[in-house]
C-alpha cells in the first residue's frame, strides 16, 4: 500500500497502456493479497510499464514478496525492456 503522499507523486508517472501490454486484463485477486479468502478476478487498470527501485527481505512465499515492499523511487531513465531480473528470480 502506497502512502498518500508517495501516491500523489507516483501517478504523474502514469499513462494509459497501449496494445500489447504484458499484463492480462483479468488476474486473481489472490495474486494482489495472498491472505484473500475470495478467489474471484480483478480487472486491473492497466498503464503502461515503467521501472521503479524497492527495498524488500528475501523471503518468498510461491511467486511472492512474503512481506509488504517499499518504494523508493521512479527510475524514468531506465526502459522497462532493459530491466533484468535477478538470477535467484528468474525460475520463479
Amino acid at each position: 500500500m502506497l502512502s498518500t503522499k508517495t501516491a500523489s507523486e507516483l501517478v504523474h508517472q502514469l499513462r494509459p497502456a497501449q496494445p500489447g501490454h504484458p499484463w492480462t486484463e483479468e488476474i486473481t485477486e489472490t495474486s494482489l493479497n495472498r491472505f484473500s479468502k475470495d478467489k474471484g478476478t480483478v480487472r486491473p487498470t492497466l498503464v503502461e510499464p515503467f521501472v521503479v527501485e524497492i527495498a524488500s527481505d528475501l523471503a518468498w512465499t510461491g511467486k511472492s514478496y512474503r512481506h509488504p515492499i517499499t518504494l523508493l523511487r521512479t527510475r524514468p531513465e531506465l526502459d522497462p525492456a532493459d530491466v533484468e531480473l535477478p538470477p535467484h528470480l528468474q525460475n520463479r
